[in-house]
Formats: C-alpha cells, structure tokens, sequence
C-alpha cells in the first residue's frame, strides 16, 4: 500500500542526495580540476561518513524489504532512492506520487556562490555539469521531473543555458533568487530567458538556497551558547535563519511583478519552492499597497493591466511547510497559489506531511484540497507533465 492514496498527488518538492564527487563525472573536461568535492556535511554530524556503508546496504537484497517498510522514515542517504537512481522508480511506487519534481540538495549554495564570482564561464560551467547529473538520475523514469539551472549572471550566456536546458528535457528552469551581481533579475536583457521558459511551456522555479546568505552571521553573536539545527549540528537552519527564509523570493518577485515581466510574460509560470507560504498573504497586500502608494510617480506600476496580488494568483505557485497554517493561507491568498510537497527524503520533510497538511486544512472544501493535491501542480508544470498526461 504506497504511502499516498486516494487522489491523485504531485510532489513540487523531492531531491537526490549528492556524494562529494557527485558531479565530477558530469563536468567539462576543461573544469573538472577546477571543482572541489561537494560539501555534504549539513546534515546530521558525521552522517556523510556512512556513504559507502549505505551503498552496501542497498545493494543487500536481504535489506529491501525493511527499507521498502521504512519508505517515509529513512532519510538522506539512508532513503531508498536518494542517491541510486535505479532505486527512485521503486520507492516512487511506494510514495504514491504521480510525479516529483527533483532538486538537489546541497548544490544551490555553491551554484548561487560561483555566479556572484569574477569567473563567469566557470559558474555557467557548474550549472551544466549540474544539469547534466539531474537528467541523467531523472531519466530512470518519466515520473521524476528534473530542474535545469540557469545563473543569471550574464546575458548571452543565460539565453543560451534557457535553450540548452529545454532542448535536453529538463521539465522545469530553476534559477537562483538572489539578485545578480551586477543588474536586477527583472533586466530586459534576461527577456530571452523568460520568453523560451513561456514558449516550452515550462515553469520558473525557486528553492531555498538559491537566495546566497540570508542574514548577517554577527546575528549569532550573541553570548550565549551556539544553538544547533534539527540535524544537531549547526549547518543547517535555526529559528533565526528560517525568519530569513522568504526574503530573497519575496524581493525577486517584487521586482519582476512590478517591472512588468509577468505582465509581459502572461503564460509564464513561477514556483517558489521549499521556502514556506505563511508568508504569502501579508506580501501579496503589500504588494498592492506599494502599488497604490507609488502607482502616481511611477509610470511602470501605472502600466501594470492587474494589481500585483492578480499577478501573484495567476502565475505565482509556493510550498507550505507541513508545520504552517495551509488552510489560513489558502483562505487569505486564494485558492490557485498553494502546492503539495514532500520533501522526499530530507528530514524537514517529516514521517508524515500528509497527516499534517490534511490536519490544517480541515476548514477547507474539497475544491480547494484538490487543487493543493494536484490542480496547482498541473499548472505550474504545464508541457513539463505532458508526457504523464
């Protein structure tokens, strides 16, 4: 009995688990000397030490059943399916999801960081060895929906990484949050970016870790003792960084909004995933505030067709996290913006976020919870699902 059933559900958010030398074989002859091994610690202390210990595990067929037993219990590298492609189809199966959409996990930091370098061709560079080992784990089943990334870090060679990544098959363009280094994310010079995404079909898509660092790191200077994170280690977040969180997409957003991309762009679709939603209904109103209070001097607000929270309804998606009020969002900020998401297999995910999205939409109608579950996701993915369709 696979864990999800009874309505049909996308996962918007599921990973690989990289190993250091993940990307190395994927990589341009030229930059492969140029890559250091993946950092892997932000998890659970000393947990990357076990990799080839739980290779050997899942390799044992003796072991497959209890792993089969524990599909929402292993996490990281323990999962089924986390880092041996060849595993992912079996423990979809017993997931339930009609499809995920797959990000990694400890790459959007050191993707984000090389982009805001001098070495523009080495941050392109990255990118595509990153692309290359996301679709060749998600080409093991047409379920798995792989995320190309894009820096935006320079013009020419945006455009050219937009059209390299939807000819290759990635089913969705992820790009960071932060603000490139040197003009604004909203920049006609990225339209060509913007208007392949449109033309694919595919959607613009946002995670956490994409938004470089979220906040000072004095704000831990505090005297007191270090505080860990869930994993018990201190790599990860805290309550102080996760207030942070948000910000990044809230600001990018903004900005593409006010400055007319999603007025340009109509059929364009962004997700912002792994990044919660609680904050979604006071931005969306602030949002419009901004426009009513600056729309007089500012002929960009007064040329928008739609206030911005419209913008935000028709072409904007985001992920609760399973410990946030889903069904106050999705009375303040409507029906249409709200998505499933799992998490499979990190730990912020939880044993069971099913249980605890359905415990927070209670109040909900069965339209609403069917477009959390499903309709949102059609949506969002647009060609990127027409082969499951």
């Amino acid at each position: 009995m696979p864990y999800a059933e009874g309505r049909v559900m996308h996962d918007a958010d599921s990973h690989v688990v990289e190993t250091p030398d993940w990307l190395v074989p994927y990589a341009d002859p030229d930059i492969r000397g140029q890559l250091a091994p993946l950092f892997v610690a932000a998890v659970k202390p000393g947990e990357e030490t076990y990799i080839d210990q739980l290779r050997r595990r899942h390799a044992d067929p003796a072991e497959r059943p209890q792993a089969e037993d524990e599909i929402m219990l292993r996490k990281n590298w323990s999962a089924m399916g986390s880092f041996i492609k060849e595993d992912r189809p079996r423990a979809l199966d017993l997931l339930g999801f009609r499809s995920q959409l797959v990000f990694n996990t400890f790459l959007n930091d050191y993707l984000c960081a090389a982009e805001h370098k001098r070495d523009t061709a080495l941050a392109y560079g990255v990118a595509r060895a990153h692309n290359r080992a996301m679709l060749d784990f998600c080409a093991v089943d047409p379920r798995l929906l792989p995320t190309g990334y894009v820096p935006l870090a320079d013009f020419d060679r945006a455009r050219a990484m937009a059209g390299d990544v939807i000819a290759a098959g990635a089913k969705a363009l992820l790009v960071p949050s932060a603000c490139p280094k040197t003009h604004s994310p909203s920049h006609t010079g990225l339209f060509p970016v913007w208007a392949q995404a449109e033309e694919a079909g595919l959607p613009i898509l946002f995670h956490v870790g994409g938004g470089g660092t979220l906040i000072d790191p004095s704000y831990f200077k505090n005297g007191l003792p270090l505080v860990t994170d869930f994993h018990g280690g201190t790599e990860n977040f805290r309550s102080v960084d996760f207030m942070a969180i948000p910000f990044p997409p809230m600001l990018t957003l903004a900005t593409l909004i006010v400055d007319g991309v999603l007025d340009r762009f109509p059929r364009l679709r962004f997700g912002v995933i792994e990044q919660g939603a609680v904050w979604l209904p006071s931005w969306m109103r602030q949002l419009d505030t901004a426009h009513e209070a600056f729309r007089k001097g500012e002929e960009r607000l007064r040329k928008l067709a739609l206030r911005p929270s419209e913008y935000v309804r028709r072409q904007v998606r985001a992920t609760p996290y399973p410990t946030e009020p889903v069904g106050w969002i999705v009375e303040q900020a409507g029906e249409e913006v709200c998505l499933f998401s799992s998490d499979y297999p990190h730990v912020e995910g939880g044993r069971n976020p099913i249980r605890r999205f359905e415990e927070s939409m209670a109040g909900l109608d069965e339209r609403a919870k069917q477009r959390f579950y499903c309709d949102n996701f059609v949506d969002l993915m647009g060609a990127g699902l027409a082969a499951l369709q």
